[in-house]
């Protein structure tokens, strides 16, 4: 285990901070500009996995397992998170037949 994290930290930790700013960027560009929703929660998910990706980074850097601990818990919200926004894009294709997200101001409750 001290072999793994020896070849990490030999990236510098400003690189982890680059990559994952330039991903959470790119997942904030993908939810404010397209419009259909499947591609929306796939850029959220990117937005997740850009924080994970930092809070693994800094927890190797650090030497301790609370940062991979947290990284953990937000992999399972995210699957929740995944499940329950398929549900409700598949009940919206079902009764519109089509998951553009401009539709669901028409939809009434």
């Amino acid at each position: 285990m001290g072999e793994i994290n020896s070849f990490i930290q030999t990236v510098p930790l400003e690189y982890f901070i680059i990559l994952s700013s330039v991903l959470f960027c790119l997942g904030v560009l993908g939810v404010l500009i397209r419009k259909n929703a499947i591609i929306i929660l796939g850029c959220v998910e990117l937005m997740l996995n850009s924080v994970n990706l930092l809070l693994a980074a800094f927890s190797s850097y650090k030497g301790d397992g609370n940062g991979q601990i947290l990284v953990f818990f937000i992999m399972v919200v995210a699957a929740a998170e995944v499940a329950i926004g398929l549900a409700i894009i598949a009940m919206i294709y079902r009764n519109t037949k089509s998951v553009d997200i401009s539709i669901f101001n028409k939809l009434r409750g």
